[in-house]
């Protein structure tokens, strides 16, 4: 069974520069902002599984949104394990964390996939949003 993620990790990836990811997890929100003036994309991951974690998680979005050091950074939101009978549609998920008004309201270009890093669904959009998102100018 997955671990839910509770320290920072970090992975270099090649798209095909070489990117650094860091991942913090949730309960890591108090020490995200000392992160975001590094941050030159962000990926938000909600647990589509968990509707009892719906209200922190978009509470927490908002958050991330509306700090001054990610206001132009590009934000991509994934709903993931997909995978599980009990998921979230994006349908679902969109409506819940009303994304569209959080869309509108955004400063920085905001995009949503569903994805399940279990078996790997939707992972390859990830990369291509990566490597057009982070593409040397």
């Amino acid at each position: 069974a997955p671990v839910p993620q509770v320290g920072t990790n970090l992975t270099d990836l090649r798209l095909p520069q070489k990117v650094t990811v860091r991942e913090l997890g949730g309960c890591m929100g108090p020490i995200w902002p000392s992160y975001y003036s590094e941050c030159s994309a962000l990926v938000f991951v909600v647990d589509a599984s968990n509707p009892t974690q719906v209200s922190s998680s978009c509470i927490q979005l908002l958050s991330v949104l509306s700090a001054a050091p990610l206001a132009s950074v590009p934000v991509l939101v994934l709903f993931n394990k997909i995978d599980l009978p009990c998921y979230m549609s994006l349908v679902e998920m969109k409506s819940l964390f009303r994304m569209q008004d959080i869309v509108s309201c955004a400063t920085q270009p905001i995009m949503m996939l569903e994805t399940s890093a279990r078996d790997g669904t939707g992972l390859a959009d990830v990369l291509q949003w990566l490597r057009t998102t982070l593409k040397d100018p």
